[in-house]
């Protein structure tokens, strides 16, 4: 099994911060890499479609989720990335006058070398965290 695991502080309250990405199908209103996002909802069981620029789709579920502690844990059901049994966590943590957004993920590598399965949910992970520093400062 493979993890990833990726922090990032932010310049904004963690309620701030989840009030953006807290919602299990607003992906793409904070994820450059996303286009659009379907979902049927934001209750475990729900599901979304994420449509990416050259059209891919990767659907996945929400397994768990969890306002009071501002976090959520999804699985991918169906996707072109190199990745099986991908199970993720996104949560964000007050820090004082800052929060700290942690994204981590476990998965097997699929059809790729470990480095290289890691490297391209690392680059995912980074894309979101850019955007969310540019919207709220580090």
């Amino acid at each position: 099994m493979t993890n990833v695991s990726m922090a990032l502080k932010l310049s904004a309250s963690a309620d701030d911060v989840w009030g953006v990405i807290g919602g299990f199908n607003t992906l793409d209103t904070w994820h450059p890499a996303i286009v659009s996002c379907e979902s049927d909802g934001n209750t475990p069981g729900c599901m979304r479609t994420l449509t990416v620029p050259d059209g891919a789709q990767v659907i996945e579920r929400l397994d768990a989720i969890d306002d009071g502690a501002r976090s959520y844990t999804y699985s991918i059901t169906d996707s072109p990335l190199p990745v099986e049994d991908y199970s993720a966590t996104i949560k964000v943590v007050e820090n004082d006058d800052s929060s700290e957004l942690q994204w981590s993920s476990d998965f097997e590598p699929s059809g790729v070398p470990e480095a290289d399965a890691a490297g391209i949910i690392e680059g995912i992970y980074q894309a979101g965290f850019d955007a969310l520093t540019d919207r709220f400062g580090a």
